[in-house]
């Protein structure tokens, strides 16, 4: 995007950049006498983006040679990455006959001594994007650190200052509803209960209000989008940015290559106190983390909090909430409150449930009543940890392989450019160091996954005391079930009959 777009009336108008890049390249056309046969325009979307909805229509037709060349502004309007330049310009558009012209930069694929101003085109524009990158997230670290909102969307219940880049002000209409929640739980209503009233009153849903309100919101409307949900209201009643305090950085991308994020730990966030006007008075905010607090403490066995985490609803896949009711405790599914005509709902007593659990747990120890089988069984094993160890080790040094084969790659490019290796060795040679890359990065995940399997196993690394605990039992706890149990799937009572169906997933 340049400055230019800032005179743009719409997100659907093309960029004035682009317009100038079309009528450019129009021009340039006619006056060679080329017949168009279209114009590929992926406005407001990132060179770096493999998947531009235009640029992937561009290269299904490039294959299809319904076209003999390919115009750009420069090299860097096609790809920035060398990995692109080098798969479609210089293999692929040869072999489909397809020239590749940039004005600009002189780039073309159909003069062979213009190899080398192509492939240090490459190098120059990926590293101006790894560059760009970098000073881009140093700029918003400093913003984030500063306690500017830097995201595309303001928080429910705020919008951006027109008036302050950065800086949020209070949206009434949402802010009521915010106001309006807090309230209803210091009061002692449940979230489930909030969600459902929000819904009854016809009260939309944060995602269906940026939609209402005209915010240019990508993201695909999935069924029942506009319904509040349990999650909704718990994020909500924990987010410091209604009392006035900026937290950003919950989530970090993997590279600048992608838009996949992963979480942060909490310790890396940017929180930064008193940036903007609080929806939420400190008063009311701190009885309603006491209240969040208590309602988190943990239950003994028998109770709710037994399959905390673990149930869930075999029609919709939610997972289940508590309910008390003349002093038992039961597990519900919480769509069917918030809107009957989503989910016809789970439900089932906590009591029932372990009875259920446990019955199955004696099936299992009575098929492995030697406890030596059972010890062969459950793979206990003495060395769980070292194993681990080993495992752990073994991730940097495939991660030092991988940067080995990345620096080959951009020297192997360079070789290519300065004549050193021939193009059926440098094909040769780049395919050899990609695979050697892209079997470390799997070998790093198949590692991390025997990790991952280790450390559900490591509970069991008491051996036969643990064995014996949970052959000899006749209650639950819940340490026995976040050992055993992965989830567990309760559908809707079966009509005519007290039959729950219950299937269990067990970790082993």
């Amino acid at each position: 995007m340049s400055e230019e777009d800032k005179n743009k009336l719409s997100a659907d108008d093309n960029s004035n950049s682009i317009q100038n890049q079309r009528e450019l390249l129009t021009q340039y056309a006619l006056s060679h006498g080329w017949e168009i046969y279209d114009i590929y325009i992926d406005d407001d979307y990132s060179g770096a983006d493999r998947n531009r909805p235009a640029f992937s229509r561009m290269l299904k037709d490039a294959e299809k040679h319904k076209f003999d060349i390919i115009l750009c502004k420069t090299q860097s309007r096609f790809s920035r990455e060398l990995e692109v330049v080098e798969r479609y310009i210089n293999n692929l558009f040869p072999q489909w006959g397809i020239r590749f012209l940039s004005l600009i930069d002189n780039a073309d694929s159909a003069n062979e001594d213009n190899l080398l101003v192509r492939q240090i085109n490459g190098i120059m524009d990926e590293r101006y994007l790894a560059d760009m990158s970098k000073n881009i997230r140093s700029v918003l670290t400093h913003r984030r650190k500063s306690g500017f909102h830097i995201g595309s969307f303001a928080l429910y219940g705020y919008k951006k200052d027109p008036e302050n880049k950065g800086h949020l002000i209070i949206d009434e209409e949402a802010a009521a509803v915010v106001r309006e929640v807090f309230t209803l739980f210091s009061q002692g209503c449940g979230k489930t209960a909030i969600a459902r009233t929000l819904n009854e009153r016809g009260i939309p849903n944060p995602t269906e209000y940026k939609r209402l309100h005209g915010i240019h919101y990508r993201q695909p409307r999935p069924k029942n989008s506009t319904l509040w949900k349990y999650f909704a209201i718990s994020n909500m009643l924990t987010n410091e940015i209604y009392i006035g305090n900026m937290v950003q950085g919950k989530y970090g991308s993997v590279s600048y290559k992608t838009k996949k994020n992963k979480p942060r730990p909490k310790a890396q966030w940017y929180r930064v106190e008193n940036t903007h006007e609080p929806i939420i008075d400190r008063e009311l905010w701190d009885t309603v983390q006491c209240m969040l607090s208590e309602k988190a403490k943990p239950f003994s066995a028998g109770t709710i909090g037994l399959f905390a985490g673990k149930a869930r609803c075999a029609e919709c896949g939610y997972t289940l909430r508590s309910l008390k009711s003349h002093g038992k405790y039961y597990l519900q599914c919480p769509n069917h409150h918030i809107s009957k005509e989503y989910c016809v709902g789970a439900f089932i007593s906590v009591e029932l449930l372990e009875k259920t659990v446990l019955s199955e747990l004696h099936e299992i120890s009575e098929a492995y009543l030697d406890q030596a089988e059972l010890e062969q069984r459950l793979n206990f094993c003495t060395d769980l940890k070292e194993q681990k160890i080993r495992l752990e080790k073994s991730i940097p040094a495939y991660q030092n392989q991988i940067e080995n084969y990345n620096k080959a790659l951009r020297e192997l490019y360079m070789d290519k450019a300065l004549s050193n290796i021939s193009q059926e060795e440098y094909f040769d040679l780049y395919k050899h160091f990609s695979d050697k890359k892209t079997q470390c990065e799997l070998l790093i995940d198949d590692t991390e996954q025997k990790i991952h399997s280790l450390d559900e196993r490591i509970a069991f690394s008491d051996n036969r005391p643990i064995i014996e605990k949970y052959i000899n039992f006749e209650h639950l706890t819940r340490e026995m079930v976040e050992i055993l149990i992965d989830y567990v799937s309760v559908g809707r009572r079966i009509e005519g009959t007290r039959t729950i169906p219950v299937k269990i997933h067990w970790k082993f």
